[in-house]
């Protein structure tokens, strides 16, 4: 499927605002209710929506400390890497887990925990305690400069 700029207006506006109703979908973009549901129907089942969410204010929930973890592990092979996957998916502490090259790590974790001391326990608790993990460097989140969902289209 090739989007077109009907397409993009869609995503556009449901990246900005996921409650947004038909009705007002349709207003925005300058179609009638029937062909804007199709649209959206057919743009959910070729994949481009991945899913709808609710975003969090960490601060009123108590997550003040946020972490960008390097983990490095021991040996690559896929065994190492499914087994470290399979644990830190499980973890709510992990909002995003990435396997990266160029740096001396093998993956970067965001994590967000309440304190210091919930950090420790999620790092020595946890984290450490994975087979293959040998290394982990974490570096400290003072302040958020950009933070996006919007997706440029």
């Amino acid at each position: 499927m090739k989007l077109d700029r009907t397409d993009k207006h869609i995503l556009n506006e449901m990246q900005h605002n996921a409650r947004i109703s038909n009705l007002e979908l349709a207003d925005k973009i300058g179609l009638s209710p029937s062909p804007c549901s199709r649209r959206v129907k057919q743009l959910e089942d070729a994949g481009f929506i991945d899913r709808h969410v609710t975003l969090l204010n960490p601060d009123k929930l108590g997550l003040k400390l946020m972490a960008m973890v390097q983990v490095s592990m021991d040996r690559h092979t896929p065994e190492r890497f499914d087994n470290f996957e399979a644990h830190i998916t499980t973890w709510p502490e992990v909002l995003e887990c990435y396997l990266i090259t160029g740096q001396m790590a093998d993956y970067l974790l965001k994590v967000i925990v309440q304190d210091m001391d919930e950090y420790q326990k999620f790092l020595l608790g946890k984290l450490t305690r994975i087979d293959g993990v040998s290394g982990v460097q974490s570096s400290f989140v003072l302040r958020k400069a950009v933070d996006k969902t919007v997706l440029p289209l």
